[in-house]
């Protein structure tokens, strides 16, 4: 990883956050998209102590909001003209139905959306690396969970942990649809689970919810273990030409038949594409 350019959402705390650091130990550059200037100064700072002299660098964006992912994804383009790495990992649980300021379910926003447009809008850059790898945050959570078309909103019904479970087969789907568009451009992308890990994930919900996680938290393992997968997939030579699947605890693993679907995939990155071109 020695000098390669390492862009990664989600790095001022938990996976995100040990993922960074990891792979600034082994030498990589690592360019952060944080919401946070506070936290995002604090990991930097970290990070230039991992890496004395190394240019590591942040940009900020509020992932839920369309405009930023579109104007950070081209600031960040324009900056590395060569990009080895990509890991979406930002991501969020409403318990609470919200809506971004674009009009789209918060969780569907944060969790697929800005995965979708980031990854859109640095593929250039990805591409002129050569050899590029981007890697997707998902969940076991997928696991039951089904996509309706008619309702991507969620304006129904609403579930937290529904919409979470919903935005994570997104991300396998997603994943397993990039692979095919990209395919003979050198770059390769797969998705994973984490682990239930010990984050502060969940801590934006109050009440119960918020006790709930806390609770279930003293089980979980730790960002450490968690960022595992993640540092496997930017750095192993065992996947250098494994494109489009899911991994976990360093693995390949099964998803769901669902997220299996190229057809759900394929209507996905349709409707998603409308989306995004339509605000």
């Amino acid at each position: 990883m020695q000098g390669k350019v390492v862009v990664i959402t989600g790095a001022t705390s938990g996976i995100g956050e040990v993922a960074a650091e990891n792979l600034a130990r082994m030498g990589a550059r690592i360019v952060m998209i944080a919401r946070n200037p506070q936290r995002a100064e604090a990991s930097l700072s970290r990070l230039r102590q991992i890496g004395p002299g190394v240019d590591h660098r942040f940009h900020l964006a509020d992932l839920s909001k369309l405009a930023d992912m579109k104007r950070v994804a081209a600031e960040i383009a324009t900056a590395e003209p060569k990009i080895d790495v990509l890991i979406n990992n930002a991501g969020a649980m409403f318990t609470h139905r919200q809506v971004s300021a674009d009009g789209f379910e918060m969780t569907f926003a944060t969790n697929h959306l800005s995965y979708f447009v980031v990854t859109d809008g640095l593929l250039k850059p990805l591409q002129a690396a050569g050899r590029a790898r981007i890697i997707n945050t998902a969940s076991e959570a997928h696991r039951g969970a089904q996509i309706d078309f008619d309702d991507l909103q969620f304006s129904k019904d609403y579930s937290g942990f529904t919409a979470y479970r919903r935005s994570k087969l997104c991300n396998i789907l997603f994943t397993k649809e990039l692979a095919s568009r990209v395919k003979g451009t050198g770059i390769t992308t797969n998705s994973l689970h984490p682990g239930f890990v010990a984050t502060g994930f969940g801590d934006n919900n109050r009440g119960l919810a918020a006790y709930l996680f806390r609770f279930a938290k003293v089980f979980a393992i730790s960002p450490e273990k968690g960022a595992e997968t993640i540092v496997f997939l930017a750095t192993s030579n065992e996947v250098v030409n494994t494109t489009g699947l899911y991994f976990q605890k360093c693995r390949l693993a099964t998803p769901s038949t669902e997220a299996q679907s190229q057809e759900a995939a394929r209507r996905l990155w349709i409707e998603t594409e409308k989306l995004q071109q339509t605000r």
